[in-house]
């Protein structure tokens, strides 16, 4: 349950960054810009959605199982994010997608994902009931 509210607040903000760069490097350098606004808005949506996939699944899971299922969502998000990003080096011309373009929005996506996140989850972290106390248990 907490998952979803995390992911619902930071998808809402990364979005409308999103579509913001969007506009924003589309206007600066055209078409080029668009396509490396998109598809940096893609990538950094999925990218950030796997780890709150990987934390609902493993909710219930052993705290080891739990770090195993963390690390290799991580490593293979990297090694995905470098194939990835060697593929659109090397078979995508500038003109087609702009670096520059998918580099920053990439980052400020980011950003967004990131503070939302950190402010849902103070949200939430704030909303939990505090244990109660056992009155029973005097020392």
């Amino acid at each position: 349950m907490s998952e979803q509210k995390l992911w619902r607040g930071a998808i809402v903000p990364a979005t409308l960054v999103a579509s913001l760069s969007l506009i924003v490097v589309t206007v600066l350098n055209g078409k080029s810009g668009f396509f490396g606004g998109a598809l940096a808005s893609i990538t950094v949506i999925i990218f950030f959605s796997i780890h709150l996939l990987v934390a609902r699944i493993s909710r219930d899971l052993d705290p080891i199982v739990t770090m195993m299922l963390a690390m290799f969502s991580y490593f293979a998000k990297v090694i995905f994010m470098g194939v990835f990003l060697f593929l659109i080096t090397k078979f995508t011309d500038r003109s087609t997608v702009d670096r520059t373009s998918f580099a920053i929005s990439a980052l400020v996506i980011t950003m967004a994902w990131l503070v939302a996140e950190i402010r849902s989850f103070t949200k939430i972290r704030f909303q939990m009931p505090l244990p109660k106390v056992n009155s029973d248990n005097k020392e």
